[in-house]
């Protein structure tokens, strides 16, 4: 199963693209893993209906059919970090092509893209900027691992 990461927007924080790099470099030690990030640049809209459909245009021609898609959506499903572990053995354990996970914009994600998507997984009841989020997420993606390979860098 390959697993990429998508999300709109550069990373402009160093220490998000330094975090991003590092659990990036670790998670490909377990899996195949990409990360893309989806540089919007400025656009037409000004609007947050406008600025959302354009971000989920630009993420749906990415996607193939194949993909099992998840969005990291406030109204999501969220877990503990062993049950996160869990769930993700349950989507491996289903031989999809790749699992996709994405992160939109400042503005959330379009309907059109909810419609396309296979889950949303929230990370927190907390609101996190869409920048700092990638970081945390791919720390619990790796920690997922690392949990899933019994390795001490989970402590219970």
């Amino acid at each position: 199963m390959k697993l990429k990461f998508l999300v709109i927007g550069k990373t402009t924080m160093p220490f998000v693209k330094e975090g991003v790099a590092m659990f990036s470099t670790r998670i490909k030690n377990y899996t195949s893993f990409e990360y893309e990030v989806i540089d919007i640049k400025k656009n037409k809209f000004k609007d947050p209906k406008g600025i959302k459909k354009w971000e989920a245009e630009a993420l749906l021609h990415l996607l193939s059919p194949s993909d099992h898609v998840i969005l990291l959506d406030e109204k999501g499903k969220s877990f503990t970090s062993r049950k996160f572990s869990d769930w993700l053995q349950q989507k491996m354990n289903l031989s999809y092509k790749s699992v996709v996970f994405i992160v939109g914009g400042a503005f959330g994600f379009d309907e059109s893209l909810k419609q396309r998507a296979d889950a949303l997984l929230s990370i927190s009841d907390m609101t996190f900027s869409h920048q700092l989020i990638r970081v945390i997420f791919l720390e619990q993606l790796y920690r997922a691992f690392t949990i899933l390979k019994n390795e001490k860098y989970h402590n219970d």
